[in-house]
């Protein structure tokens, strides 16, 4: 697989909305380039749990989270159900990584989603996962972080971010 060029703001692909994936052979490549592009985002710049398929410029429904050890391989996710209950965070993006943006989530989903088999799995998230599915499924829809901030105090540098959170710790 390879390591692919990720697609950063401002890049009208990131807009568009995915297509449903339909090719096993081209499934699979693409989870491989997502697996190979995830770690070498992790390796050179310390963060990252998911990434889409258009953020390598792939405009299909494809997603590859790593989170705790584990690995889900999501394609064509469809949400089940959103918890009514939503809670506050800073979030950040692989498109533009050295920006976070203060949005709201829903505490728990439920998918469903196609592995890379052709498998049907139901996926129940809460907390952090549920938020990073939300973020992914955004990707697939022309969606990114920044159109959720309510403002421009919503935005803020990763480098203040993180001066922020350890004056505070």
């Amino acid at each position: 697989m390879a390591v692919r060029r990720i697609l950063e703001l401002g890049d009208e692909t990131l807009r568009r909305v995915s297509a449903p994936a339909e090719h096993p052979a081209e499934i699979a490549r693409i989870l491989g380039d997502l697996q190979d592009t995830l770690a070498d985002f992790r390796a050179r710049r310390g963060f990252g749990r998911g990434i889409s398929a258009i953020q390598i410029g792939e405009p299909l429904r494809i997603i590859f989270l790593e989170v705790d050890g584990r690995r889900y391989e999501l394609v064509n996710p469809v949400y089940v159900d959103k918890s009514g209950e939503t809670f506050e965070l800073w979030d950040d993006c692989f498109s533009f990584p050295d920006l976070m943006v203060r949005l709201r989530r829903h505490v728990r989903v439920i998918i469903e989603h196609l592995d890379s088999s052709g498998r049907r799995h139901r996926l129940e998230a809460e907390g952090a996962l549920s938020e990073l599915i939300q973020h992914e499924m955004d990707h697939l829809d022309g969606i990114l972080a920044v159109d959720h901030a309510r403002s421009s105090r919503d935005l803020m540098t990763r480098s203040e971010w993180l001066r922020q959170k350890f004056q505070a710790a």
